[in-house]
């Protein structure tokens, strides 16, 4: 039986973290390619540490002649994303570091498996994803997860609009939510720690700062007067970003995600065009765990797929909704495949993800966003439940 009384916590991070500068710049070096050539297949891999940024991966382009053309514009499409993280820094700033561009020519036989041997379109690689979707917010997220996010992407939005001018890009958050009756119901412990501008300012000056953004956040009555606060609470952090650590694409597929409150398949987002199922196919199932829970069959939803590479339909399709759901969960496994075409190309074409629309993924979750005009964000409609209930 799952429990219904417990504390369950996520973090998240920041858009200058390390590694999101590294997702930051392996999407914008997808979106440049997608913005050029909508069937361009890119594999971009980012590295950065002090005063040095390196890229490296493959890239596939229906005419590869342009290949060198594309590949000058790498460095300039990598300083414009640090500098509007918001680094410069002495050891990090978006005019003077090193910009290293290794990318090449996409594997022949790569591509190969992707083009598919049976006349119809492979995944990209083999490979697990997980979609999930709870009704404990309005997102249809978890809440630890959710609030965190929502911390640091208010945060930035004062530092950036200049109401906050001590703040530095670098931060993380974590929430620690209280549950009653499987509900969460209030925040037991909060930490932030956020990169800032003056080594005098100490841990009291900062909370001084974030606090009402974070009680602007969270929902009325979580904060009481037992919840802990965890400002800053090793004092000083001045030196953040990849100077003071090592960023890498990639390394936060579990912030990306669901906070750990669901299961991940292992493949990361940033970077991977969506013919790599890795990013496309845990896209279509978050978009059917969000319907399935939209739709009122379920208040909890996990959905499973697996693909084989080359091969185009999944291997396999898995439910489950807890004990929440309002019918069987092998009948919603029966009716996906009767309302979603999940091979590659069916994905793309449902989700329409041959476009720019990967940069503003790179930080704050690549769930529980709204759905933008221009398609971002297209895998958090909920434009499927009226099909779904009907199957069902």
């Amino acid at each position: 039986m799952s429990r219904n009384d417990y504390i369950f916590t996520s973090e998240s991070v920041s858009e200058g973290h390390p590694d999101k500068v590294c997702d930051r710049i392996s999407d914008a070096v997808l979106d440049a390619l997608l913005a050029e050539d909508s069937l361009a297949r890119v594999a971009c891999e980012t590295f950065a540490t002090t005063d040095r940024v390196v890229i490296g991966g493959e890239i596939g382009l229906t005419d590869q002649a342009k290949l060198a053309e594309y590949m000058e514009r790498i460095p300039e499409i990598a300083r414009a994303c640090i500098k509007d993280i918001g680094y410069e820094q002495d050891k990090f700033h978006h005019a003077t570091c090193e910009i290293t561009n290794l990318l090449h020519e996409q594997s022949a036989h790569i591509a190969q498996g992707v083009t598919g041997q049976r006349g119809d379109e492979g995944a990209g690689d083999q490979g697990i994803m997980f979609g999930y979707a709870t009704n404990e917010t309005d997102a249809l997220m978890p809440a630890p997860i959710q609030f965190a996010h929502d911390i640091l992407r208010t945060l930035a939005e004062a530092r950036k609009s200049g109401r906050e001018p001590l703040l530095r890009p670098d931060a993380k958050s974590q929430l620690s939510v209280r549950y009653r009756d499987g509900k969460p119901v209030g925040v037991e412990q909060i930490v932030l720690s956020t990169q800032h501008a003056d080594e005098s300012q100490t841990s009291e000056d900062i909370r001084a700062i974030v606090e009402p953004y974070i009680r602007e956040v969270l929902p009325e009555g979580w904060i009481t007067p037992e919840t802990e606060w965890w400002v800053n609470p090793t004092g000083t952090f001045v030196i953040g970003g990849p100077d003071g650590d090592a960023g890498l694409t990639g390394r936060k597929i579990i912030v990306d995600t669901y906070g750990g409150a669901a299961p991940h398949g292992g493949g990361a987002f940033s970077g991977k065009d969506p013919t790599k199922v890795d990013r496309s196919a845990a896209y279509a199932a978050r978009y059917l765990a969000k319907n399935v829970v939209a739709a009122g069959l379920a208040e909890r939803c996990t959905i499973q797929l697996s693909y084989a590479i080359g091969v185009a339909k999944p291997l396999s399709i898995y439910c489950d909704t807890f004990g929440t759901g309002a019918v069987d969960p092998a009948a919603i496994e029966r009716a996906i495949p009767k309302v979603m075409d999940l091979t590659p190309r069916g994905i793309r074409t449902h989700l329409d993800l041959n476009k720019p629309i990967y940069q503003r993924t790179a930080a704050y979750g690549h769930f529980g966003r709204t759905p933008d005009a221009d398609g971002g964000f297209s895998w958090e409609r909920t434009d499927l439940a009226e099909a779904l209930k009907k199957e069902v």
